[in-house]
């Protein structure tokens, strides 16, 4: 594998010091970066053997093997600048921990901060969302959590476990769908984690079709997993629209949360709908979007003719505009989540087109949304970077989770278990 080099020459005791930042192999930036976000707490040291390994790796004392110690600490307190000076840095004075699995582009992360959360474990297996979560966190998520050397990085004693995972089918005909079942899916891997850690509350989230997967087979495993299995007490869970917590986007999604039962709790109320009410104009562009945004004549006709074949059999498939007054469909990762959220945007006065299109730029003002509007639709906040391609920040921001409506949960989540919420 070749790797991507960045060379910074400081001087230090009159002689140079060369810092030889790498791209890493297999975890050593996540094992680097989570060691220097929690260099100041006591989990540090779960990550201190590995880290300093890796520093070495990265630090050549280029005239005196002696001085090598002060180098690395030399070369330490520059990463350690590097990964607090980020957008969404760690509270101060935080009260709680948890960890975030299945991560994305760290969603859940910004919810549980600002409520005064510190993470000291994350992952997630996608470069180009690690690329995303580095630059607003200053910290590389660590990779396939379904492999025993990145689960043995998660320290112990953190209060609540986060995990939008995957929904995947389990084998269970002629079982009783308990945690052996689960073995070869993704929620098997965190299953074993609450086992092996034993947080005070879980927190997962889904599709709103976990409920009806496998005629309700695999939502049912995954309660009988997390209450009979590993004795948590799991009320049933509930459907969340994202629109109810103050973004214009009917987003539903299933919320399962749990609370280990030696704290002797045995209800919880989910969070209510708030009572703002915002519309598509209050995350719309302030200013005239570039002109590769708006569709060609010849792709709107194609729409609008794949909409009429569709009518004519009965069916309502097919794009979506979106007015200024009205609430976005689901943004999800694939193309259809842009086609069904389609806007008129008639400030445009440039029509050359910016990429090679056939027909020119349409005159009716259609446009897809932005990467911005639609991270304002998950509720984002506006600097938070977006540091990728639009194709990878659609699909990004399309698998992420609703902030303010994660927020409003783990609110209850934190009350609940006792913890003193920071905002």
């Amino acid at each position: 594998m070749k790797l991507k080099e960045k060379i910074s020459i400081n001087e230090f005791d009159g002689k140079r010091l060369q810092i030889r930042l790498v791209e890493p192999i297999d975890n050593k930036k996540a094992v680097l970066t989570h060691y220097l976000h929690n260099i100041d707490n006591g989990v540090s040291k779960h990550y201190k053997k590995d880290a300093l390994k890796v520093l070495k790796e990265f630090v050549t004392y280029k005239q005196d093997e002696e001085n090598f110690s002060l180098a690395a600490e030399d070369a330490l307190q520059q990463l350690l600048f590097e990964v607090e000076n980020v957008p969404f840095p760690t509270p101060d004075n935080y009260s709680f921990k948890f960890i975030d699995l299945f991560a994305g582009i760290g969603g859940f992360r910004l919810a549980m901060q600002n409520l005064g959360g510190k993470c000291v474990f994350t992952s997630e297996w996608d470069k180009e969302a690690q690329k995303t979560y580095r630059a607003n966190f200053g910290e590389v998520p660590f990779g396939d959590i379904t492999k025993d050397q990145v689960k043995n990085y998660i320290p112990d004693g953190f209060d609540v476990l986060c995990a939008g995972f995957p929904c995947q089918a389990f084998s269970i005909a002629g079982k009783r769908g308990g945690f052996d079942d689960t073995r070869g899916t993704l929620f098997f891997d965190v299953a074993e984690i609450i086992k092996r850690k034993k947080p005070k509350a879980i927190f997962l989230e889904n599709v709103k079709g976990l409920r009806s997967h496998d005629k309700g087979k695999t939502l049912e495993t995954i309660l009988n997993v997390l209450r009979n299995d590993l004795g948590y007490f799991v009320p049933e869970p509930q459907i969340i629209n994202a629109k109810e917590f103050g973004v214009p986007q009917n987003r539903e999604r299933i919320y399962i949360v749990g609370f280990r039962k030696d704290l002797n709790i045995t209800e919880f109320e989910y969070p209510k709908p708030v009572k703002k009410k915002v519309t598509f104009s209050n995350v719309k562009e302030k200013k005239v979007v570039p002109t590769r945004y708006y569709l060609s004549i010849q792709y709107l006709q194609t729409l609008h003719n794949h909409k009429n074949r569709h009518a004519s059999k009965g069916n309502g498939f097919g794009f979506e505009i979106i007015p200024d007054t009205g609430i976005a469909n689901a943004v999800v990762c694939g193309g259809m989540g842009r086609e069904r959220n389609l806007v008129i945007d008639d400030r445009i006065t440039d029509f050359t087109p910016e990429t090679k299109i056939k027909g020119g730029v349409n005159r009716e003002g259609v446009r897809k949304m932005t990467p911005r509007e639609w991270a304002r639709l998950q509720g984002f906040p506006d600097n938070y970077v977006i540091p990728v391609a639009d194709a990878s920040a659609y699909k990004q921001f399309g698998n992420s989770v609703a902030v303010p409506a994660i927020q409003a949960t783990a609110n209850k989540i934190l009350e609940t278990i006792g913890i003193k919420i920071i905002c």
